[in-house]
């Protein structure tokens, strides 16, 4: 009774002192004012060169501190050219006589990274469909609107590059109308020189919805995004439903156990800019001093310490992982900075799961799931750019479903999960629906390379291209995923020139021959490289990893085995010769006996150091990621 009665108060003094500190706040941006929106796009349509330009007319920064992608912040980013993580950025707009509070989220364009655009849109009222007016509409276009869609967003389809000699106006129109069934005035801007983007501002302030919250209620947010800070703690970006949140203020997550009190708040302008409030509709920072990742989840629901709202604001739904690897530390006392560190990239990065194992021959590490190769690169090159670790990390692997005679059911993607053949009943792999666009004079090659990986055909329909003689189509597919992770992107672009995109999502599990293969080097098997694989591509798979360690391998003074194998049965083997000495260098003339003695002592000391040597052969660093990236 006495706690009910000491709520009832606390939340009259928060009442009074919300008035109170209404009445002195200046700069407060009503609800009506401020919008929400994400830019959604493919790959390389412009979606950060537009960020660019938005800030520079809305005056984010300063013109001296202008640069080229100024939201991709990360030097991952930086070094391969593509965003990999959603970025925040909230803009002021002066429109009409009134001040409008723009809050812009820059998505990645990659299919790896589709979960940072689904997270992102739960944050927003309205998405910018950016288009490529010199490529048209692309297959992870299509993927993008659908979760808009999903989301309940509005939409305004926008044609980008039009200072492009190759810009095709007209013929992008006709696809947004015929694709995506939008007949309104499409706008056309260049993200690089500017030209159309004063327009679209406009456009978005009359065409998306301000969002829906209501001030006077209690103080409630969704968070959508975080990551930690060494100095500050975790940093929260959250988006505020309904109520305010201020410094001093005692906070807690309704799926954690702690509370917490409030040191800043504010928002990016990209630039960190601390603010006395945010309100009912704003989205900006929170920092309070958290240090235990275990307590964040993203899309979580954010209340007051004392709040007896016990209901999420939504659910975010999860997403399964395509890829999997193994990640070991190269050196066992970073196990404790790979944990922390992989904790850290997984508050900043929804979409990856992190588990721990233990193998026998490489120690204590973690299973980590990724949405595709590109994802997996990107997580190892932060672990070592960020937190300066080398790691070691196993085959790439999708995850089967096996079935045990018992009626077991269970998910693995390593050899060593593997029990007896005798108490497996069978193993099934996980099959993708594809969808590719394409010119339609490559369709044949488009076929072929999906008949060569197993698929089976489902759809095929045409669009409008960029000129008139040329069309494109729609190309639908059902696929097994181990078949398209590694080299399926790249083989599609080589046999389209470029112009092919494709986009997938899960479908099902289907019973298939799936082999554990292992890779030996002079007789030792090594783990890192072991994989389970479909029959039908394990010896060409084999070949190709037995000829690639074998230049990678140092010679030394007897010859090596490189050897692939499935159980016993080695099915396809490469010899790294020995490295011959000149022994008879120093022999000038003389009879040839002596030259033949030297040579047949050389050849027993080989033998013997093949012997003292045997299965200590070691595979160099480069060479595993050599194999596990798939380069030649």
């Amino acid at each position: 009774m006495n706690n009910e009665k000491n709520l009832k108060l606390q939340n009259v003094k928060d009442k009074v002192d919300f008035d109170d500190y209404l009445k002195n706040t200046q700069n407060f941006t009503p609800i009506t004012r401020i919008r929400n929106f994400a830019i959604i796009a493919h790959i390389d349509h412009g979606k950060s060169t537009l960020s660019d330009r938005l800030i520079e007319i809305c005056k984010g920064v300063d013109q001296r501190d202008l640069r080229m992608q100024i939201l991709d912040s990360l030097d991952v980013e930086r070094e391969r050219g593509i965003t990999v993580k959603a970025q925040t950025v909230s803009l002021q707009y002066t429109y009409q006589n009134q001040d409008y509070s723009l809050n812009l989220i820059d998505t990645p364009g990659h299919v790896d990274f589709s979960y940072e655009v689904s997270r992102s849109l739960i944050a927003c009222e309205g998405a910018i469909v950016l288009i490529d007016s010199t490529q048209g509409i692309q297959a992870q276009t299509i993927a993008n609107i659908y979760k808009a869609i999903e989301a309940n967003l509005v939409l305004i389809p926008v044609l980008n590059k039009i200072d492009l000699p190759s810009s095709n106006i007209e013929s992008s129109t006709k696809q947004i109308h015929n694709l995506l069934g939008i007949y309104e005035d499409i706008l056309a801007v260049s993200g690089k020189t500017g030209a159309g983007v004063e327009q679209l501002i406009q456009k978005i302030i009359d065409t998306f919805p301000n969002p829906v919250g209501e001030l006077n209620k209690e103080f409630k947010a969704l968070l959508f995004d975080g990551w930690f800070d060494q100095f500050l703690g975790i940093i929260l970006m959250i988006k505020v439903i309904d109520g305010y949140i201020k410094p001093g203020m005692s906070i807690r997550m309704l799926n954690g156990q702690s509370s917490y009190t409030v040191d800043q708040v504010g928002v990016f302008t990209p630039k960190k800019k601390t603010l006395q409030h945010l309100s009912s509709g704003m989205v900006g920072f929170v920092i309070a001093n958290i240090r235990t990742l275990s307590d964040i989840t993203l899309g979580d629901t954010m209340v007051l310490k004392n709040s007896q709202i016990n209901t999420p604001i939504l659910r975010l739904q999860s997403i399964k992982p395509s890829v999997f690897c193994c990640i070991y530390p190269i050196d066992t006392v970073d196990y404790k900075l790979l944990k922390e560190s992989l904790e850290k990239l997984k508050l900043h990065d929804g979409s990856l799961t992190v588990e721990k194992v233990n193998m026998p021959t490489l120690g204590s590490g973690f299973k980590c799931g990724f949405l595709g190769l590109l994802h997996l690169e990107v997580i190892q090159q932060r672990l070592e750019q960020e937190f300066d670790l080398n790691v070691l990390m196993t085959a790439p692997s999708v995850e089967y479903k096996m079935t045990k005679q018992n009626g077991d059911v269970s998910f693995i993607n390593h050899p060593s999960e593997l029990p007896e053949r005798q108490k497996i009943e069978k193993l099934e792999e996980p099959w993708v629906n594809v969808t590719i666009i394409s010119p339609e004079n490559y369709l044949g090659t488009c076929i072929a390379l999906c008949e060569d990986k197993r698929g089976e055909q489902v759809g095929l329909e045409y669009l409008e291209g960029l000129t008139d003689d040329s069309k494109r189509c729609i190309l639908k597919y059902k696929l097994p995923l181990a078949d398209i992770i590694f080299d399926f992107h790249d083989k599609l672009k080589s046999i389209t020139q470029g112009y092919g995109s494709f986009e997938y999502e899960n479908d099902d599990y289907r019973e298939s021959d799936i082999v554990p293969l292992h890779i030996l080097v002079d007789g030792v098997q090594v783990d890192a490289l072991s994989t389970m694989i479909y029959k039908g591509n394990a010896e060409s798979y084999g070949r190709w990893v037995c000829l690639s360690l074998k230049d990678s391998i140092d010679k030394h003074l007897f010859p090596i085995a490189v050897q692939a194998a499935i159980g016993v049965k080695v099915i396809a083997r490469e010899t790294i010769p020995a490295l011959r000495k000149d022994v008879t260098a120093k022999c000038y003339g003389g009879d040839i006996t002596r030259k033949r003695k030297l040579l047949e002592k050389q050849k027993k000391g080989k033998k013997k150091m093949k012997e003292l040597m045997a299965g200590k052969v070691s595979v160099p660093h480069k060479a595993i990621l050599k194999v596990l990236r798939r380069t030649q």
